[in-house]
C-alpha cells in the first residue's frame, strides 16, 4: 500500500463522486468514505429525510463535522456536491490533502440525473434551474488541486487519470 495524504474528490450531483473513488480507492488500495453516507450512519436518516426534516443548513454543518472526522492519510474522501460551499470546508480539504473536481458537462449530468429521486436539491426542478445551480457552484469547484473531466469517459479511464496524476 502507498502511502498518500487525504484526496477529495468533489463536484456536481452525477459527475461520479461515488463511483469512481471506489475505483480509484480499489486501484490505490486505500480506504474510500462517502460523507453523504457517514451523515446518514451517524443521524440514522436518509439525506433526503435530513434535508426535509431539519433543512439545508441544518445538513450543511453536519457536513462540515462529518468532514473533520474523518482520517487524514490513505483514505479518498467523496463528498457531497455542495460541500464546497462552505468557505470553511474549501480551505479544510486543500490544506489536509488534494482537492480534485470531477466536470461533466450540463448535458450529461441531466440525462443522469433525470430519473434520480434521492437527490433533494433536484426534485421537480428544469434541465435549466440545475444547470443555474451547477454554474452557481463552478467558481467553488474551480478552486480545486485538479480537475478532471468525466464527460464521456469511463470510471477506468477517469481513475487512471486522476492515478496518473497523484505519481
Amino acid at each position: 500500500m502507498i502511502s498518500l495524504k487525504t484526496i477529495f474528490i468533489t463536484g456536481f450531483m452525477g459527475a461520479g463522486k461515488t463511483t469512481i473513488g471506489k475505483e480509484l480507492g480499489k486501484k490505490l488500495g486505500v480506504t474510500v468514505v462517502d460523507t453523504d453516507h457517514l451523515i446518514e450512519g451517524k443521524s440514522g436518516m436518509p439525506v433526503k429525510e435530513i434535508f426535509r426534516t431539519y433543512g439545508e443548513k441544518h445538513f450543511r454543518e453536519l457536513e462540515t463535522n462529518i468532514l473533520k472526522e474523518i482520517p487524514l492519510v490513505n483514505t479518498i474522501v467523496t463528498t457531497g456536491g455542495g460541500l464546497i460551499l462552505s468557505e470553511e470546508n474549501r480551505n479544510y480539504m486543500l490544506e489536509k490533502g488534494d482537492l480534485i473536481f470531477l466536470y461533466c458537462d450540463i448535458d450529461e449530468l441531466y440525462a443522469r440525473l433525470q430519473n434520480d429521486t434521492d437527490r433533494p436539491l433536484i426534485q421537480e426542478k428544469t434541465k435549466g434551474e440545475i444547470n443555474e445551480l451547477y454554474q452557481s457552484r463552478i467558481p467553488f469547484y474551480e478552486q480545486c488541486s485538479l480537475k478532471i473531466n468525466t464527460t464521456r469517459k469511463t470510471l477506468h479511464e477517469t481513475a487512471e487519470e486522476i492515478a496518473a496524476w497523484l505519481k
